[in-house]
């Protein structure tokens, strides 16, 4: 039997374009995320890798602006309207700059993702895990690698002291919320070792974004 095929139905991708990749860092405040993200943006920039560095919540004009509302401290806000804000920017994020990106072959690095949420809100404030859990399906993006910056409450204290400027609302939070973070944040990870990669922060930070480049080696192509 003879067939016949259209000629756009024998359209294949180019073998040259390669899949992006997703990392994302998470830990507490103070662990030192943001410049373990920056830092490792610049080993693989160098390398000649193309780079989105983005954070959340935030990352296009629509979560920046939601950003702002989450850490007011002179915003009245609940666990679970923090969770639907943090989910609201997150939507924006993710349809507007990382698949896109992705889609490019480019690697993006998110400062926090969903496991923030779960870490902060779920166990951190109570916010039923279960609905969590519901709304990172519903995002249905999951990183590939996920870094876990874990530090010692008393040295995180330390360095978010040592900032300028004022509290925002999660720095604000007490040593019992922090503690049940924590215990989230390596819950998650116990419960994905595929995708999740324990960091000890108290290294330098030259060494931790070495940790991390060679990480990503023994667990891509890239």
């Amino acid at each position: 039997m003879l067939l016949f095929f259209k000629k756009e139905a024998l359209f294949l991708p180019s073998m040259t374009t390669r899949p992006g990749l997703f990392i994302t860092l998470e830990g507490g405040e103070g662990a030192g995320k943001s410049t373990a993200a920056r830092n490792l943006a610049e080993l693989l920039r160098a390398e000649g890798q193309h780079v989105v560095l983005t954070r959340e919540p935030g990352g296009t004009p629509v979560a920046e602006a939601i950003r702002a509302l989450l850490l007011d401290t002179e915003t009245p806000l609940d666990a679970l309207a923090q969770t639907m804000l943090h989910f609201s920017a997150r939507a924006d994020h993710v349809a507007k700059l990382i698949r896109p990106a992705l889609a490019r072959g480019e690697i993006v690095i998110c400062d926090r993702f969903y496991d923030s949420t779960m870490a902060y809100q779920s166990f951190g404030q109570g916010v039923d895990i279960a609905a969590v859990a519901s709304l990172i399906r519903l995002i249905d993006l999951k990183p590939d690698i996920t870094f876990m910056l874990e530090l010692p409450q008393a040295t995180a204290n330390k360095r978010r002291a040592a900032r300028a400027g004022v509290a925002d609302r999660y720095e604000r939070m007490g040593p019992e919320i922090m503690a049940r973070i924590a215990l989230g944040f390596r819950s998650i990870a116990a419960a994905e070792p595929g995708r999740c990669v324990m960091v000890d922060a108290r290294r330098k930070p030259d060494e931790v974004a070495a940790f991390l480049r060679q990480s990503i080696r023994e667990r891509t192509n890239r």
